[in-house]
C-alpha cells in the first residue's frame, strides 16, 4: 500500500479481526469448560493435530489433521478425497479463521469423525484451539 493513511486503517482492521477470533475461541472455550472440559493445553492440543490414526478405508495407512491441513497450518492444504485446495487454517495467515462458532463446531464434527473415527471430546477441541490460536 503506497498511501501512508491507508496503513492505520490496515492496522485497524487487522485487530479488529484478532480481537473477533480471540473472543470467539474464548467464547468457545467457556462453552467447552461447561460441557466438563478445564485446563486447556495448545501443547496438547498440537500433538492432537500432529497425532495419526488408523485409516479404516486403507489398510496400513493412517490419517491425521495434516493428511488435509497438512503439518504447517500457514500453507495450503488439499481434501485428500476431493483433492479442493484448503485455504490455511493459521489464523495469522488466514484473518477468516476462528471468526466464526458454528462453522468451528462443524469443522470439529466432520473431522473429529473422519480423522478418530469418533467425535472430539470438549477436551479436545478445547485443546486444539488453544494450539490452532498461537498458530
Amino acid at each position: 500500500m503506497n498511501n501512508k493513511r491507508g496503513w492505520p486503517a490496515l492496522i485497524g482492521l487487522s485487530l479488529c479481526t484478532a480481537v473477533a477470533q480471540a473472543a470467539v475461541v474464548d467464547d468457545m472455550l467457556v462453552g467447552y469448560k461447561a460441557a466438563g472440559a478445564a485446563g486447556f493445553d495448545a501443547a496438547r492440543g498440537e500433538q492432537l493435530w500432529h497425532k495419526t490414526f488408523p485409516d479404516p478405508e486403507a489398510a496400513g495407512k493412517t490419517r491425521g489433521c495434516g493428511t488435509c491441513h497438512t503439518d504447517n497450518l500457514k500453507e495450503r492444504g488439499k481434501h485428500a478425497s476431493t483433492g479442493k485446495v484448503i485455504e490455511p487454517l493459521a489464523p495469522s495467515v488466514n484473518k477468516e479463521r476462528l471468526t466464526d462458532p458454528k462453522f468451528i463446531e462443524k469443522w470439529f464434527t466432520r473431522n473429529c469423525k473422519w480423522v478418530l473415527g469418533r467425535a472430539c471430546t470438549p477436551q479436545e477441541k478445547g485443546d486444539v484451539l488453544s494450539f490452532l490460536r498461537k498458530q
